[in-house]
């Protein structure tokens, strides 16, 4: 475990002087601020919560803006090293590989949720000193929302490390990360969409779309905050699909937990056998 968060605490370092960590807290705060005070203007008109507006905006900025920087954090994070030659020298020292691997990638999950929890809290201090009464209920899902963020830049953090694994130059390894970004935030709910468009909204069954929706780390995250409060998904205008999803919650938590561990195992599993 020392080992482990030696090597953690380097990462993060290394993000601080590379002024990521600042960077990033500071966009996500910018843009977490903007949107909870742009949200706030029509909650007088239609009732809605100043919190679950900005719950809905936040998600939806969150599913394009946090994979891609968990993607470009963590794509060089070992074929870097190797280019570089540190990767030689940390290998030298009595570490076993995984404990490398899992190291560096607590430290950069580590960033991307300080990142997180810092920017999204400013704009729920920002809410809460608004003087508009807030249900417990539209806390709790606020909450929620920040630890499935979390969860959410971990698992791309993972697709990252998986990516960085699997070839031995860094251009490579940035064409992959833009794919992933694309396949999985762009490309996939186009495809869903166009299958569910061409079969007349009758050729995939409820059973199958949910295990679609399952298969993408970024639909699983879009469905835990958009249909597991009642609140957000009337007004997301998703209660009718929180109805039909038939996916619990604990289950989508679950899904993004899976999406952290299989690509980091998948990842250790090539660095115990890359040559270097």
């Amino acid at each position: 475990m020392n080992t482990l968060l030696i090597i953690a605490s380097k990462e993060v370092r290394e993000a601080v002087r590379n002024r990521w960590v600042v960077a990033t807290t500071l966009l996500m705060a910018a843009l977490a601020l903007t949107l909870s005070f742009l949200g706030a203007a029509p909650t007088g008109t239609v009732g809605v919560g100043p919190v679950e507006v900005t719950i809905v905006s936040l998600s939806s900025l969150t599913i394009f803006l946090l994979p891609l920087i968990a993607l470009l954090l963590s794509f060089d994070a070992v074929v870097g090293e190797i280019d570089r030659g540190t990767m030689t020298l940390l290998l030298s020292y009595p570490v076993a590989r995984w404990q490398v691997l899992f190291g560096k990638f607590l430290g950069h999950a580590a960033v991307i949720a300080l990142a997180t929890v810092v920017g999204y809290g400013a704009a729920g201090v920002a809410l809460a000193s608004g003087g508009t009464p807030i249900a417990e209920e539209s806390w709790r899902a606020f909450a929620s929302m920040i630890g499935s963020s979390v969860l959410l830049g971990a698992a791309f953090t993972a697709l990252g490390y998986l990516a960085s694994t699997l070839v031995r130059d860094r251009g490579t390894a940035a064409g992959i990360a833009v794919a992933i970004w694309l396949g999985f935030v762009l490309l996939y709910d186009m495809a869903l969409l166009g299958m569910l468009v061409a079969g007349g909204g009758s050729g995939i069954g409820v059973e199958a779309l949910n295990w679609l929706l399952l298969a993408n780390p970024a639909d699983a995250y879009r469905l835990f905050n958009l249909t597991g409060f009642k609140s957000v998904s009337a007004f997301a205008g998703t209660a009718g699909l929180a109805a039909h999803a038939n996916v619990s919650v604990p289950l989508l938590l679950a899904v993004l937990a899976a999406w952290v561990a299989a690509p980091l195992a998948l990842a250790t599993a090539l660095f115990s056998r890359k040559q270097i």
